[in-house]
């Protein structure tokens, strides 16, 4: 079986910050910058640059200062939006236009007052026009998945035949479904004449929890861009998470033969990072990323954890840049994971004892539901009246990602569950 290059397209900057609670400043945007080149994104889609002054700003610090990655700004199909973002791009050596433009007749008789025909002709300008300024092109036929195919395929060809270089055919309110979304792209791009002479992009939202699903879905049609964010922040729902397609890849080689050139030892610092300067935290039990990702707390669990780590886990945690795995202690933990807590903070204890200072975690677990290390050793203290052992060092290889920032790492999960 073949092994395909995927490219990954990272709109954290442009899609994710458009979320509320999720603005970002201009030496914030460029911090996050960095760290996604760090963790080997192929494009930062770095802004919106009409949006405001700031964020034309963001987008030239950005241009200026980042190497590496290919620098993208959107653009509506406007004069005064491929200008401005042609200006705020001028300084990167690696630099693309993206335009995009509604094609579902309910965008174009609702939302634009727009014909089809009117449609097709500002496409073909707009791309025309960022062309002066860049030969990277991208367009975007937003709401796609929701257009009429006939009037769709005749957009794409038309903005091909005009310049564009990478088609994103967007399922912008998270409507599809991958067997449909499959079927959708290999429509397209069998259709559309010169469609050997792009790269086909897919923008997915998680409106219905199927984003990463949808996305996977069209690399198997011959779609070879991925855009993505990191969290899958995004409008509404979301975004299809990065995270999620790049581990999917490497996990599931033998369904998905792709490869990207993601660090993926770079991803929980790019995830702590984002939510240090967003101050909005990710869920829990989030895939990948999450506190809970590679934490275990039924007894059956821990004890397979214990034995051998493949059991209930199909990924390292070290792969994606997480300190380690951990065996949190509540009411369903059994006596291997807390005899293994307890010598973890010191404590080699006998099987008398260990019973002892089983059944007095679950009573405190009953009370509080998780035990932490803090409550172990005062449990182990009374209970036995043992000395408590000094703490042992934190350690971590994403707490660099915050530290400027001057928060702690215990604010975002490290040594708590993660």
């Amino acid at each position: 079986m073949s092994t395909d290059r995927l490219t990954i397209f990272d709109t954290t900057l442009r899609d994710g910050e458009q979320a509320p609670g999720f603005s970002l400043r201009i030496d914030e945007k460029l911090k996050l910058a960095r760290q996604l080149t760090a963790l080997g994104v192929d494009i930062v889609e770095a802004g919106f640059p009409i949006a405001s002054d700031a964020d034309a700003e963001a987008v030239r610090m950005i241009a200026t200062h980042i190497r590496g990655p290919v620098i993208a700004a959107l653009a509506r199909c406007h004069a005064k939006d491929i200008e401005r973002a042609a200006w705020s791009l001028s300084p990167a050596p690696r630099r693309r236009i993206h335009v995009f433009l509604a094609t579902s007749d309910l965008h174009l008789e609702r939302k634009l007052r727009m014909t089809r025909e009117d449609c097709l002709r500002t496409a073909m300008s707009a791309v025309r026009l960022a062309r002066e300024y860049t030969d990277d092109v991208q367009f975007s036929a937003e709401d796609a998945t929701r257009s009429d195919p006939d009037f769709l395929w005749r957009v794409i060809e038309a903005v091909i035949q005009s310049g564009a270089k990478t088609i994103n055919l967007p399922d912008t309110v998270g409507y599809s479904t991958p067997d449909e979304i499959k079927e959708f792209f290999q429509a397209m791009i069998n259709r559309v004449p010169s469609s050997d002479q792009v790269t086909f992009s897919t923008h997915c939202h998680d409106d219905l929890g199927l984003a990463a699903a949808n996305s996977l879905s069209a690399l198997t049609a011959g779609v070879r861009q991925v855009e993505c964010t990191i969290n899958g922040i995004g409008e509404r729902a979301g975004n299809a998470s990065l995270e999620e397609i790049v581990m999917a890849t490497r996990v599931r080689a033998d369904r998905l033969p792709f490869t990207t050139n993601i660090d993926p030892r770079e991803i929980y610092a790019t995830s702590q990072l984002l939510t240090a300067l967003t101050g909005e935290g990710v869920q829990a039990n989030k895939a990948i990323v999450g506190r809970n990702a590679f934490a275990h707390e039924a007894g059956i669990h821990q004890d397979g954890i214990l034995k051998d780590r493949r059991t209930y886990e199909i990924m390292r945690p070290e792969e994606v840049g997480v300190p380690q795995a951990t065996l949190v202690l509540g009411k369903h933990s059994g006596r291997h994971a807390v005899q293994s807590r307890c010598e973890q903070i010191g404590y080699a204890l006998e099987r008398h004892d260990l019973d002892r200072v089983y059944r007095a975690v679950i009573e405190h677990a009953d009370r509080e539901k998780v035990v932490s290390d803090r409550d172990l050793t005062d449990i182990v203290s009374r209970t036995l009246g043992k000395p408590v052992p000094a703490a042992p060092a934190a350690s971590s290889t994403a707490v660099s990602a915050i530290q400027e920032l001057g928060t702690t790492p215990a604010e975002f999960g490290y040594g708590h569950g993660v």
